[in-house]
């Protein structure tokens, strides 16, 4: 009776970790600016439960960035609130922001975009997507 009940325990857990590895999903963005900047980067972020873990990486702007944010738009490459600062660094960018369901569903349809300012161009200078990586 004891090993049936050990294969039970086996493929209980076998199961629970399998479905706890299908909620990390992994996204990317590259990171561009608008004609005439040269600035460029990406981002890489994974998403755990709610919890999402970036590292951006930036090169070439026009001064030391000053602010960096998660923005969620109300539509695909439109433009919308910050969701998630970001603490600014000399490249890379490294932290964690905590999502709301809500942005979780507007990050997997393409709407949560990365934005990197500088005093030249305190709208963000490099901006990039996040898409979802299969």
């Amino acid at each position: 009776m004891r090993p049936n009940l050990f294969v039970a325990v086996a493929a209980a857990g076998l199961m629970i970790a399998g479905a706890a590895s299908a909620q990390m999903m992994h996204y990317t963005a590259k990171l561009a600016g608008a004609a005439g900047v040269k600035g460029s980067g990406d981002v890489f972020a994974m998403l755990e439960g709610k919890t999402l873990t970036y590292t951006v990486n930036y090169k070439d702007l026009t001064g030391p960035a000053v602010a960096a944010h998660f923005h969620d738009a109300p539509t695909p490459g439109g433009n919308g609130p910050p969701i998630a600062p970001a603490t600014v660094t000399a490249s890379p960018i490294k932290g964690t922001a905590t999502l709301t369901d809500a942005q979780i569903a507007d990050l997997n349809a393409g709407k949560v975009y990365f934005n990197v300012h500088t005093a030249a161009n305190p709208g963000g200078e490099v901006r990039g997507t996040l898409a979802a990586q299969k």
